[in-house]
């Protein structure tokens, strides 16, 4: 755990701002959980909106991220804690700091910029760094390590899942028998082999999020979040969830749906916002998004 700092050296540009703050803040004396801080570009806004009472944790498996957090955060104020783990582990966090139930939870299911920025880190098909895409650089295998220990089939199939890549099994194929696959160069040009020229770009971007959520088992990370997220709410606190990826909203919708007819929760979004063209023009990683949120009724 980290808490305080100093000077701010990196922004980023949070999503759907106000109708994260219109959805999650009820009660400024509360304490709220931003699960993927990533830079702080939410969390800026959460603290702000906090009294002296309040207080804000902050949960990234990005170390390199979280240090940014700290300093972005601290000039505002030092009511917040940051915790270098995954958002699945919120229940132990919170008995951490000495509480059972929490006034609101975010998770921004995406990248940060930082991240798509490094090209060190391989999540971004520009550039040519090593094929990581960890979140946390400290643990698990690596992109390279999976595609080389697994199978084509295997391969094939989890790209198919995550991106619905027509092409899947001919990326897998080739990823398959290229000399080496330890580069983003590499992985890019196994993709450029098996696809028509055409929205190439897209093909990239989809197979990319397909190797990238398989390394860092997003969606069982979320899955179990979703099973559990309820026992962290007190009643009326509430929930808002930013999904980039059809299975991960899909995921949410299914769990607030069944949380509801459990009579347990209030959907507080009949359909998922969308971030307004205003706000796509001026933020391009908006445009995929899409917001749920939702309150713990009893």
């Amino acid at each position: 755990m980290t808490s305080g700092g100093t000077n701010t050296i990196l922004e980023h540009e949070p999503v759907m701002v106000s109708e994260v703050m219109s959805h999650l803040i009820t009660n400024p004396s509360g304490v709220y959980i931003d699960g993927t801080i990533g830079l702080g570009g939410h969390s800026k806004k959460i603290l702000s909106s906090l009294n002296e009472r309040g207080h804000l944790i902050g949960i990234d498996r990005d170390d390199e991220a979280l240090a940014i957090a700290q300093k972005n955060l601290a000039p505002i104020g030092t009511n917040f804690s940051l915790y270098n783990q995954s958002y699945a582990e919120t229940d132990l966090l919170i008995k951490e700091y000495g509480m059972h139930t929490v006034s609101g939870i975010l998770l921004d299911l995406g990248l940060s910029s930082a991240q798509l920025n490094d090209q060190n880190r391989g999540f971004t098909f520009n550039g040519d760094g090593a094929l990581d895409m960890r979140f946390n650089k400290q643990s698990g295998k690596t992109a390279e390590q999976i595609l080389s220990s697994a199978t084509e089939a295997e391969i094939a199939d989890f790209i198919h899942l995550y991106s619905e890549e027509r092409y899947a099994k001919k990326i897998a194929y080739n990823i398959k028998r290229a000399e080496k696959m330890a580069t983003v160069d590499d992985l890019r040009e196994a993709i450029r082999l098996s696809t028509p020229p055409n929205k190439r770009n897209r093909t990239f971007a989809r197979v990319f999020q397909a190797i990238r959520i398989i390394v860092n088992d997003e969606l069982n990370q979320l899955a179990f979040f979703l099973d559990n997220f309820i026992n962290l709410l007190c009643v009326g606190g509430r929930i808002v969830i930013i999904s980039y990826h059809s299975l991960e909203d899909r995921l949410v919708k299914l769990a607030f749906k069944k949380l509801k007819v459990e009579n347990h929760f209030l959907i507080l979004t009949k359909r998922p916002l969308i971030a307004s063209d205003d706000e796509v023009t001026e933020n391009s990683r908006s445009r995929s998004a899409k917001l749920r949120a939702g309150e713990r009724t009893n």
